[in-house]
């Protein structure tokens, strides 16, 4: 690889969906009305900013997120990552990666996904108890999103990844130890474990507010956390991020380009870029997004350029989140005391163990994971 050419990831939000869950505050809607519009849309988008960066970059990665991406035929799918490939040099190993749902793929598709050079699939499963998948109001059931793994693995992915999430209303340990166990029996590489965040806007934020729902204690959270991080580590799993647990050499490249604050183009609506310093980000209704191409060919709504303490602080966060932050790359991109001035609260939480030093690698431990955004917080 030249030396100039930096690695860059890719992502594509697909917003079609069957159905809003309860919990989900990304963009989708429930129509399928202008898929082929959108399309064309992604396709000029790529080829406007193509123009502009593709002549020193690298793409290390490419995800499709949503919505369910899964829901558009493998075609659909066939001509952005063709595109990508028109407009860019893309390593010949890059991790391509798609969402998908339980109960929307036959094992026909999954080949078909996988002969448009998708390497990588990641699966919301979400739970494996069956009140808890009516709960969150998901499509499948929890054989469904077993089979959908099997599937995967039966065609030719080597490269598995599910989602979980943790402490909804009601759930005992046990049925969070169960949903563990459960995985692990799988044939999978990666594992997405969060918490159930409320967030704004979102059916289950409105259903709380009303009584409806009553959410657990954040005690209760970092205990089924902690049980987690125990579980999975001593089950071959490595943890290389607070949520995100993969066994050796299934890291998701995608994932380490944000956390190791990697160049990142999105495209589609309310996609974020991150390039140089600079972010900015896209309309997230359809039609704004489609009138906004057509016109210009972007999307942009909104965009600014990071300060150099800006900067610092997203990198200490982002890497502390992860596998940790690296002094002489920290170094190399900033010419600053800030190592320093931390000195005695570095010390301080190592000889406490919230923190480990390691050839120059400052990581939080199992037991810094836990409190993480307290630790940030005492940083910054």
């Amino acid at each position: 690889m030249n030396l100039t050419m930096k690695e860059t990831a890719i992502y594509i939000h697909i917003p079609f969906c069957d159905h809003k869950c309860i919990y989900c505050d990304f963009y989708s809607i429930i129509s399928y009305d202008k898929v082929r519009l959108y399309l064309s849309s992604i396709k000029k988008e790529i080829n406007f900013f193509a123009e502009k960066f593709s002549s020193n970059r690298e793409i290390i990665s490419i995800f499709f997120g949503g919505g369910t991406p899964s829901f558009m035929e493998s075609e659909y799918i066939g001509e952005i990552i063709d595109e990508i490939k028109k407009c860019f040099a893309v390593k010949p190993d890059a991790e391509i990666t798609i969402e998908t749902n339980p109960g929307t793929v036959s094992i026909n598709k999954l080949e078909k996904f996988l002969s448009t050079g998708i390497n990588r699939i990641s699966i919301g499963i979400q739970s494996f108890n069956e009140k808890e998948l009516k709960f969150l109001t998901r499509i499948h059931d929890s054989n469904t999103a077993k089979q959908t793994v099997r599937d995967a693995k039966s065609v030719g992915f080597d490269n598995i990844s599910i989602d979980l999430i943790f402490n909804l209303p009601d759930q005992t340990k046990e049925i969070w130890r169960s949903n563990l166990r459960q995985a692990i029996d799988l044939p999978i590489q990666h594992i997405s474990a969060y918490s159930l965040i409320l967030e704004p806007g979102t059916i289950l934020n409105k259903m709380v507010l009303d009584g409806k729902v009553k959410l657990q204690s954040n005690d209760y959270d970092a205990d089924l956390y902690e049980h987690t991080i125990r579980f999975l580590t001593g089950n071959g799993f490595i943890q290389y991020e607070v949520s995100n647990f993969a066994k050796d050499g299934y890291e998701c490249i995608h994932n380490n380009a944000y956390w190791r604050y990697k160049d990142y183009l999105g495209f589609g609506t309310s996609a974020h870029s991150f390039v140089d310093g600079e972010r900015w980000w896209n309309y997230s209704g359809l039609n704004l997004y489609l009138e906004s191409i057509r016109k210009k060919s972007n999307a942009i709504i909104g965009r600014e350029i990071l300060t150099e303490e800006q900067k610092l602080n997203e990198y200490v966060m982002l890497a502390l989140r992860s596998k940790g932050l690296d002094l002489f790359d920290f170094e190399k991109r900033f010419k600053t005391d800030w190592l320093i001035k931390n000195k005695n609260l570095t010390a301080l939480l190592q000889k406490n163990n919230f923190v480990r030093l390691n050839h120059n690698l400052i990581s939080l431990t199992s037991k810094g994971y836990a409190i993480c955004d307290e630790i940030l917080k005492k940083f910054f």
